[in-house]
């Protein structure tokens, strides 16, 4: 339990620390949560799991795949709230729009 405990934490102090860097400096904070931190997380609770290399290996060809769709977002989300919508709107049509890519580069 203590394990889980500690990955939650140290999961959740990367996220809080790139908000709070956010708010000093955008360029850095862009830099820091650019890195593929999640995704190297993951692949390191996987492996101190004891996951095998081949089911790591997979993991890291679908991180792959699925980043593609998720870089319709980080295009569109400047010049829509640049055009004056609303953050709320914005998100809302920014969850909906890379579903059916997602949804067809999962199709496993």
């Amino acid at each position: 339990m203590l394990y889980y405990i500690l990955k939650f934490f140290v999961s959740a102090l990367i996220v809080v620390l790139i908000s709070e860097i956010a708010k000093r400096n955008s360029g850095i904070a862009a830099l820091v949560a650019s890195l593929p931190l999640t995704s190297l997380l993951a692949i390191i609770w996987m492996h101190f799991d004891g996951a095998e290399s081949k089911q790591i290996a997979e993991l890291s060809g679908q991180i792959f795949w699925l980043v593609l769709p998720s870089l319709l977002l980080f295009l569109l989300l400047p010049i829509l709230l640049k055009q004056g919508l609303d953050f709320g709107q914005v998100s809302v049509f920014q969850w909906q729009l890379p579903s059916p890519v997602t949804l067809y580069c999962c199709r496993c």
